[in-house]
């Protein structure tokens, strides 16, 4: 029997998130503009909640960094 591997990645927390505090005159969310990966994205456009694509996620951590409302956590599920 193997092990159970684990993957990790980005979430966002809808509460804390609010692209109007990160970016008052664009609405840009700031993880979103480090993310190296380009896996975030504002789907509803600008102002709106960000969406993280979770397969696509390379666990690199530069969103939970750049987010200035701690909105981004690591996400750890069994696979």
């Amino acid at each position: 029997m193997s092990p159970q591997g684990k993957k990790t990645f980005a979430m966002v927390n809808y509460e804390e998130c609010d692209p109007n505090q990160c970016d008052p005159e664009n609405g840009i969310c700031a993880a979103l503009k480090s993310c190296p990966h380009k896996v975030i994205i504002q789907i509803d456009g600008v102002f709106e909640q960000p969406m993280i694509n979770h397969e696509l996620c390379q666990g690199c951590w530069e969103c939970i960094e750049y987010c200035p409302l701690g909105a981004i956590y690591i996400k750890e599920i069994g696979i």
